[in-house]
């Protein structure tokens, strides 16, 4: 209380709010365009911070770096473009929630979970962030290798009709991963002479391919997956639909909490495994991957639940926990500021301020993300004969963007004819970008974890963390297969292109249509 005056006189200025609500908007905006991600809008904004105070310069570059958590999502759901990679969880059950005509309910869940994600990981940063800090602190490799471990149980229950086929296109996914230089001894693996690969397979390009490409060759050749008109209107998220996703809200936002303070995870996984936990739990498993409302919910909570958590670390112990992170730091210096336990003795009245402007911005994305339902909305009322050469234009150019490199738009060509091979074959493909994933931090933690113990494998049960996430594993593989089991209902697919999915499809077109 003896530092409220200093602290309300630092953030009752109106740049703050206008920091504040430029940046998330911007975010949502940068978010929802495919291949420009929020690390490259935080990155592009970070020169205009200089000349700011340091709490507006702060600010501005957490809202775009939320926002831009969201907005990925938008175009994820209404025409299967991932605007970012952690937006990937999210289109599993966004987009077909899309197709059947509720693309306002997917839309409108996305952002709930979203804010109320924001929210959760803001209190989670203000209240506990030395507590989480330090439990951050004591993950090394054997604790990340089991909790990759544990991550990658999800591929059996996303594998759809046939189990075979999604640990086939895992096991893909994870060879894919392997290209580029060694982490360990620094050699080359599977880039076939070619110096274009020994910086590994760049994962924008590979994600607008893998999704977006083959829903465009769908389109034009009508024969796999008959195109819907997907309209964004039709009924809101109902109070029991609400009520009955709360819970894997709440979950899920933890868990995204959890891994965004753990340094060097990342959205993308926290969202997978948020969207696992909430298939398992759910009375309604059945149906994720063909549009269940909960799977968004979860998804994006996941996702969301990291923006906040990530600044954790960086505040606690001066220790970045992503690019975002670290792009934030640079900015923290450029203003004389060193973030870290001395930063909170020094600069208090500044921590309380950038607190409450933290928690402004979860209020301010609920109130731009509205209006960005409202108006990329209109993106549904496209004709679909000008909306695919628009969205294919998009692709090129944010593959290309990524490094400015051509040969990433090959790719991109490159793995959108590898995704429509999985449609056409009911290969579900969420298996093989979760093998990319975490493919590396499974290989990285592992030979890390061996080096430290040198090859003796008991470093893998060295603790309390260790021994918790194997019981997790060993119980989600249990479950996983308890429920393949002889005399269980079969499982349909969850891939858009499952054989009843694509029947209940066809229902929906019009006579002239089919």
């Amino acid at each position: 209380m003896e530092h409220l005056s200093e602290v309300l006189e630092l953030i009752l200025a109106w740049e703050n709010f206008l920091a504040i609500a430029a940046g998330v908007s911007l975010g949502v905006v940068v978010g929802a365009i495919p291949g420009l991600t929020a690390t490259m809008a935080v990155a592009l904004a970070l020169p205009f911070t200089f000349s700011m105070d340091p709490v507006t310069a702060i600010l501005l570059l957490v809202g775009i770096y939320k926002g831009g958590m969201y907005g990925g999502s938008i175009t994820a759901i209404l025409i299967r473009t991932p605007g970012t990679p952690a937006s990937a969880c999210t289109l599993l059950d966004g987009y077909p929630l899309a197709q059947k005509g509720e693309a306002k309910k997917a839309l409108k869940m996305s952002l709930y979970a979203s804010v109320i994600a924001d929210f959760i990981s803001n209190l989670s940063l203000i209240f506990f962030a030395g507590y989480l800090a330090k439990i951050a602190l004591n993950f090394g490799a054997p604790e990340f290798f089991w909790l990759i471990c544990f991550s990658l149980t999800i591929i059996v229950s996303l594998s759809g009709s046939s189990i075979l086929k999604g640990l086939m296109a895992a096991g893909l996914g994870i060879t894919f991963s392997l290209v580029g230089l060694d982490p360990v001894f620094g050699s080359e693996r599977l880039t076939f002479g070619s110096y274009n690969l020994m910086d590994s397979i760049s994962f924008i390009p590979l994600l607008i391919g893998l999704f977006a490409i083959p829903e465009i060759i769908s389109f034009y050749r009508k024969k796999c997956s008959p195109h819907i008109k997907i309209k964004a209107s039709g009924a809101s998220v109902s109070w029991a639909e609400m009520k009955g996703s709360f819970k894997s809200i709440i979950r899920g936002s933890f868990i995204g909490v959890i891994i965004g303070a753990i340094p060097g995870t990342g959205a993308t996984a926290a969202a997978f495994i948020s969207y696992s936990d909430a298939r398992r739990r759910s009375p309604n498993r059945e149906n994720f991957g063909k549009g269940e409302v909960e799977g968004v919910a979860a998804a994006e909570a996941g996702n969301n639940g990291v923006a906040g958590a990530t600044l954790i670390p960086l505040l606690s112990l001066g220790i970045p926990g992503d690019v975002v992170t670290a792009i934030i730091l640079g900015a923290f210096m450029v203003h004389g500021l060193t973030p870290g336990p001395v930063m909170f003795q020094e600069n208090l009245p500044l921590i309380y301020a950038l607190f409450i402007g933290i928690m402004v911005s979860s209020i301010v994305l609920l109130v731009v993300g509205n209006a960005a339902i409202k108006y990329f909305s209109k993106i549904a009322d496209i004709p679909n004969e000008f909306l695919f050469p628009i969205v294919l234009t998009f692709c090129v150019f944010g593959s290309y963007a990524v490094n400015n490199d051509i040969f990433d738009v090959w790719l991109m060509f490159g793995f959108g004819a590898l995704g429509y091979v999985f449609a056409r074959n009911s290969i579900a493909t969420a298996p093989f970008l979760i093998g990319f994933i975490l493919g590396p931090m499974f290989e990285d933690n592992l030979r890390r974890s061996l080096l430290i113990g040198a090859n003796d494998i008991s470093i893998f049960f060295r603790g309390p963390i260790t021994w918790f996430f194997i019981a997790l594993t060993i119980g989600s593989i249990l479950l996983t297969f308890k429920s393949w089991m002889p005399g269980n209902k079969k499982r349909e697919s969850g891939s858009l292109t499952d054989k009843r999915y694509l029947e209940n499809r066809k229902e929906l077109l019009s006579p002239a249509d089919k």
